[in-house]
């Protein structure tokens, strides 16, 4: 039956021969149903959009971006004591507004390497490449990050180097000449630090977006690497890599979703520089590579990447190739239970099937899918009988304990983090950066909280209760309050997660004595019954 050829799907994620070999029996059998469906992934058939400008990246500081520290001798340009705090900042922070995360083992390296992604999720794509890998990070980011208050002197003492991309320059907001000045001179720091071994997280889209395939790329990144490259050679030094990484979500901009960072294939970076321009790149010079060998290499970043996205042409077709990744798995007992398992499952469907828009088939994935996430649920909901899973009174006890803990936690989480929470929703809900900027908000609310918000919430309660705290001196009962406050967060997102899972289930329960729900039923019924008739 194709069910358990789809079951190869999910089997591909325990990387066993056996499940390689269904998989691949799988492609051999849809490639029959679906003969010329693919998926165009080239460049030249990316969407090429400029980004709409946000008020704060009109903003223009000339003055600050001057200042702002760069080093072209290889020298990281950040402080190493801001790359550390920040490390644990951003533990966190992933840990505040992520549920469950996985990475893949980090790829063996000599050199630099430049860690590329696509860039739907804002500030919490570098981020949550940045902690998994090991080495010091330089970075570029668009010119407002490093001359904002707060998140800039952040930025600049970590060392990011600002961009001026050609939407400020088309809009009037810079001239061109002045965006060239400090372009040259970020890439030129960065192409430095990489050839000197340190690494670079970049999103060589050029914007944040909000589309389920890749967008044409900028070339800054391959000018810097190809930079890098000459560098090394001119000193030496390992040749840098360009890392392809895939970002995955069950929902992006949800809270307490879940993510999964997957490295691809490794690129290695020609030195096509001509022997003088090497020892003048390596003397502090930028000197611009060949524009045939930056799109050359722009193109191969692109057709290494665009694979490691969910590369749909919209959400509702990621969506059902996803619905039918997981009934192929339920079908043959090997449910999809993490998001590392669900990728590798719906990216097999996807490479055979493809979008297969005229598909009656696809078609009623599609709309059973949208009926499922128009009730904020998707196919994870499903139980192994096609049917959507019953509400467990192990649920309902959860929701219970859940409700519990938030309560009996909130004595000490509303006055330590409650302020900065309120104000991130506050601004994402307001915020013209875009859906991808919500959960930006929420990381930098719980990065921060412990840097700028609970020390002083802790020294005013030890400076209020003076010896009370169990007769203690100032510095350890100020210590064991900053603990509490973690300890109460953590307790109270828990709870969360707790009262989750039981309002999901109610939401489940809802669905399936509703009419979308008989609807519902039908098509996976349907679904189910074409695809065994299919063996």
């Amino acid at each position: 039956m194709v069910l358990r050829w789809l079951s190869g799907f999910a089997r591909i994620s325990e990387r066993s021969s056996r499940s390689r070999d269904a998989a691949r029996v799988a492609s051999r059998c849809l490639l029959n149903l679906f003969p010329t469906r693919s998926i165009v992934t080239d460049s030249l058939n990316a969407p090429e959009v400029l980004p709409e400008l946000s008020v704060s990246a009109t903003r223009l500081k000339q003055a600050k971006l001057k200042k702002t520290p760069f080093d072209h001798s290889g020298g990281h340009p950040g402080k190493r004591w801001v790359q550390r705090a920040l490390d644990v900042m951003f533990e966190v922070g992933n840990q505040a507004i992520f549920r469950r995360w996985e990475a893949d083992p980090l790829p063996p390296v000599k050199g630099g390497v430049i860690y590329v992604a696509t860039h739907i999720n804002g500030l919490v794509d570098p981020m949550v490449i940045t902690r998994v890998q090991k080495k010091r990070v330089i970075s570029l980011g668009r010119h407002d990050l490093t001359t904002r208050p707060v998140i800039g002197w952040w930025a600049r003492k970590f060392g990011t180097q600002p961009v001026l991309r050609r939407a400020e320059i088309e809009a009037g907001v810079v001239d061109a000449q002045f965006a060239r000045y400090i372009n040259d001179r970020s890439m030129l720091t960065v192409a430095a630090c990489l050839a000197a071994g340190h690494s670079g997280v970049v999103m060589p889209e050029g914007k944040s977006h909000q589309d389920c395939r890749l967008h044409a790329l900028r070339t800054g990144s391959s000018r810097s690497a190809l930079a890098a490259a000459a560098i090394a050679d001119e000193k030496g030094l390992p040749a840098p890599v360009i890392q392809t990484v895939g970002l995955h979500w069950r929902t992006h901009y949800w809270l307490r979703t879940d993510h999964y960072v997957e490295f691809g294939e490794s690129i290695e970076i020609p030195s096509t520089h001509s022997a003088e321009d090497r020892t003048r790149l390596a003397a502090g010079e930028w000197v611009e590579p060949s524009h045939d060998d930056t799109i050359a290499l722009r193109n191969r970043i692109f057709d290494a990447l665009s694979p490691l996205t969910p590369s749909a042409p919209d959400w509702p077709t990621l969506r059902a190739w996803k619905l039918l990744a997981h009934m192929g798995a339920n079908k043959a007992d090997t449910p999809l239970k993490t998001l590392r398992d669900e990728v590798h499952a719906y990216r097999e469907v996807r490479d055979v099937v493809g979008d297969s828009s005229q598909d009656s088939l696809l078609d009623e994935a599609r709309e059973a899918a949208e009926i499922l996430h128009s009730r904020d649920l998707d196919a994870t909901a499903l139980a192994q009988n096609r049917r959507l899973s019953p509400k467990s009174m192990g649920e309902r006890a959860q929701g219970i304990l859940g409700a519990l803990l938030m309560i009996s936690t909130l004595p000490i989480v509303l006055p330590s983090s409650g302020a900065q929470w309120g104000l991130a929703r506050f601004m994402a809900d307001g915020s013209d950066e875009g859906l991808d900027a919500r959960t930006s908000y929420y990381m930098l609310a719980a990065m921060f909280s412990p840097v700028f918000f609970w020390p002083p919430i802790a020294f005013s309660y030890v400076a209020l209760t003076g010896n009370g705290i169990l007769a203690l001196d100032d510095f350890t009962a100020f210590v064991l309050v900053i603990l509490a406050f973690y300890i109460a967060a953590r307790i109270c997102i828990l709870g969360y997660d707790l009262w989750s899972d039981n309002a999901t289930a109610s939401r489940r329960v809802k669905l399936s004595r509703s009419e979308d729900g008989e609807r519902l039923t039908e098509l996976l019924e349907s679904i189910d019954y074409r695809l065994g008739a299919l063996k």
